[in-house]
């Protein structure tokens, strides 16, 4: 084991292990099972999972998924699929066209569809089995390419157009600001006619009726009908397997249905491409989605596949026609005679071509996102003189990442967590020029440290708070964000749908800044937009040259490139917490948060995070959770297991995690006070979206620091563990990092030689294809 100095701080005690207590979960490297998280869960899927395709995203109780098909959790497959996705396939695929051509490219072939539908009695719309945000995003385009509608109509503020939003900044005008309410309440996802509706359905299909609200929220009002005419919809409610669709159907359809029923097949086919976003996937390998539903005993994967393209399920790209399905073997192949080769010469064999599928909205999103981006880019207003600014900066690299700004209307900024300090600057030489500059943080935690380092807490928001309208300055008086500049930390938990919304609600000539820490986890969403961006190498990049302090930071750098170091820690800053099992680190912990780290260093128990790798196992969150609340808040839990003074997370939506207390509870919901900002969360969503939050995953605990963190590495969870979960566990404390250490060597293996598994992303070929700008323009 790598040894790392520093003991306990405090008296140890006795060590009593808790192995006798029930497994909520299977472990969390669990290597044959990949599940989707619980609801509140979701958005901590640690995409630092091992090369096995293992981490946070297996988090939820193997158990408890097999034993129902429950509303918030699931144990899914994941078809085998997502984790053996063949990475970017930027290597073997040829050279794109920009977005524009690749749209054209699918009008066509959904042309070709409608004209052999228009040749079958009774035709079938493609997109019929589609339902939700995924509908109403085909619908939109559909609606675009057709000429019928603006695309600025399906969005709050307006895509690019031809001419610009603004031709100046106009800092007389008072932008449009709406006043935040301030207590927001989380509505009922759906009337509870539907529900009762839906509650009916499933009880005649024999499927729990706990499905009810869930199925209802994801399919809409009109589930039951929907549920009816193709009970694989089912499939689309998160928690649901396969094999429980399928005992639905056949409840409801007898005899008439079967494993190569279109209906089937198709649902099976966004399930699977479901399944890879979860991983972070914004598209698969046709390859593997083939294999996926093989798995899933489809006669005819071919077919199935071509049948979701047709129905608008999935959608085909870098091929752009049904070639991609036939004879791709053959097009490989080569015959050296047929190609004309000289006799005695072999012809060279033509470069494979990868064929991916993806769903509607990653499609959007990406592409929007990569025109998005180019718009900046080639955009930006040069008029302001930055020398003065960039000559009084309080750093080197702060001084280049001025520089580089104030010629580029797109930067990427990287570093660690010393190096937000150049953002901050940034921000502040801007304000100083008379520009309308902005921070925006993924956190609370983050945006206050930037405010303190910039010196204006008005300078700083957090993301949600930018978009939503309750923070920052509103918009202009075209639906922009009433901003010249925008710096946006924490950038890799930025998912492609949330980037690609924030990029179109930036004016022409505004200026973006993408800052963060490349080491970190992704984000909880699909895709990376981060890494895509650096690796495209679309705009100009400044990586900081200031390094983390103090021993942990030098920890964490090390980790960053590799390397476990010992570290000299006079202070205990780092200590290492030996233990056998996860019986025994659960007790360590809590005697860790309670006891030793208070008294040896005077940081209460409410400002000391526990991070672990999974929510589920001895030592997963859940676990450690209930061991904490015994000892910091005991109670009977009154208000849906919670009782006033309990330290909980909200998760809102996936990927958002706000930290938070119990304050009360009443017929409005649970009361929670997050942050500061008052939140009531309703009754029938509390054990969806709140947890306890004592103890945190990795993923959930990005964008945020405390004064102390107790990381816990039981032995169950070596299989889990990844040099990026590694990187951002341990640089989550700012004056103590305890580790609670039984993995042996697991760790500094995880740390040299387990990297962050790959995404099947296609924003960065998007972005390669686009033009380069005139530098000098």
């Amino acid at each position: 084991m790598t040894a790392l100095p520093g003991e306990t701080p405090g008296t140890a005690g006795t060590d009593t292990p808790e192995g006798d207590e029930p497994a909520e979960a299977t472990d969390a490297g669990a290597p044959a099972r990949t599940e989707a998280p619980d609801a509140a869960d979701a958005g901590a899927t640690d995409s630092g999972a091992s090369a096995a395709g293992t981490g946070e995203a297996v988090e939820a109780s193997a158990d408890e998924a097999t034993g129902s098909a429950g509303p918030t959790e699931d144990t899914g497959d994941t078809a085998g699929a997502a984790a053996d996705g063949e990475g970017e396939g930027d290597a073997a695929a040829p050279a794109l066209s920009e977005a524009q051509a690749e749209l054209a490219a699918q009008r066509e072939l959904r042309e070709r569809i409608a004209q052999r539908k228009a040749a079958k009695e009774g035709p079938v719309a493609a997109g019929t089995k589609l339902s939700g945000t995924a509908a109403d995003l085909l619908a939109a385009v559909r609606a675009v390419e057709s000429g019928a509608k603006a695309g600025t109509e399906f969005f709050d503020s307006h895509l690019g157009t031809p001419t610009p939003r603004r031709a100046a900044p106009a800092p007389a005008a008072t932008p449009r600001r709406p006043d935040p309410a301030a207590a927001p309440v989380e509505r009922p996802a759906a009337s509870p006619e539907a529900v009762d509706a839906v509650r009916a359905v499933l009880t005649e299909g024999g499927a729990p009726e706990a499905l009810a609200r869930p199925a209802t929220g994801t399919l809409g009002e009109q589930a039951a009908e929907l549920l009816r005419a193709d009970p694989w919809q089912l499939l689309a409610v998160p928690g649901v397997r396969p094999e429980q669709a399928d005992g639905f159907a056949r409840a409801l359809l007898g005899a008439g249905c079967g494993p190569d029923d279109g209906r089937r097949t198709a649902a099976l086919v966004g399930w699977v491409l479901e399944r890879a976003a979860l991983q972070g996937h914004t598209a698969l390998d046709a390859e593997a989605v083939r294999a996926a539903l093989a798995e899933r005993a489809v006669p005819d994967p071919d077919e199935a596949v071509r049948h979701a393209v047709e129905e608008g399920v999935a959608l085909v790209f870098q091929e752009g026609s049904e070639a991609g399905f036939e004879g791709e073997g053959d097009a490989e192949a080569g015959d050296p005679a047929e190609e004309g080769a000289p006799e005695g010469e072999e012809a060279e064999a033509p470069e494979p071509v990868q064929v991916l599928l993806g769903l509607d909205r990653y499609a959007l999103a990406e592409e929007s996102l990569a025109d998005g981006l180019a718009r900046l880019l080639n955009a930006c207003e040069k008029g302001a003189d930055w020398a003065e600014a960039a000559a009084a900066a309080p750093s080197p690299s702060a001084a280049e990442l001025i520089r580089t700004a104030a010629t580029a209307g797109l930067v990427v900024h990287s570093g660690g967590e010393a190096a937000r300090a150049e953002p901050a600057a940034l921000i502040a030489a801007a304000r100083g020029l008379g520009l309308r500059a902005l921070g925006a943080a993924h956190s609370e935690d983050g945006r206050r440290r930037l405010a303190e380092a910039v010196g204006a807490p008005e300078a700083a928001v957090t993301l949600a708070g930018l978009l939503s309208g309750t923070e920052g300055p509103g918009r202009d008086e075209d639906g922009a964000l009433a901003l010249d500049l925008l710096v946006v930390l924490d950038a890799p938990q930025l998912d492609v749908e949330g980037a690609a919304v924030l990029v179109e609600a930036l004016a022409d000539g505004a200026r973006l800044v993408l800052s963060g820490d490349p080491g970190v986890l992704g984000s909880a969403g699909a895709g990376r937009v981060f890494a895509d961006v650096l690796a495209a190498r679309a705009c100009p990049q400044v990586v900081s040259r200031t390094p983390d302090p103090g021993p942990i930071g030098e920890l964490v750098s090390g980790i960053g490139i590799g390397e476990l170091n010992q570290v000299a820690a006079p202070g205990k800053e780092v200590v290492i917490v030996p233990v056998r099992d996860a019986g025994e680190a659960v007790h360590r912990t809590v005697q860790l948060v309670a006891d030793s780290v208070p008294r040896a260093f005077s940081i209460p128990a409410a400002d000391t995070q526990v991070i672990t790798v999974g929510h589920g196992g001895a030592a997963g969150t859940r676990a450690l959770n209930e061991a904490l609340k015994q000892r910091l808040n005991p109670g009977p839990g009154r208000f849906g297991g919670f009782d006033p003074g309990d330290r909980v997370v909200h998760v809102p939506a996936p990927g958002r995690t706000v930290p938070g207390v119990v304050r009360s509870a009443d017929a409005e919901g649970l009361h929670l006070d997050c942050d500061g900002t008052p939140v009531v969360v309703p009754q029938d969503r509390v054990e969806a979206v709140v947890r306890h939050g004592w103890a945190l995953s990795a993923h959930q605990a990005a964008g945020m620091r405390w004064p102390a963190a107790v990381v816990v590495l039981p032995g169950d969870a070596a299989a889990g563990l990844s040099r990026p979960w590694v990187y951002t566990a341990f640089g989550r404390g700012e004056r103590h990092l305890s580790v609670v250490h039984g993995v042996d060597q697991a760790l500094p293996h995880a740390v040299a030689q387990v990297p962050a598994p790959e995404r099947t992303t296609r924003l960065r070929p998007l972005l390669e294809a686009l033009p380069t700008p005139d530098a000098a323009s």
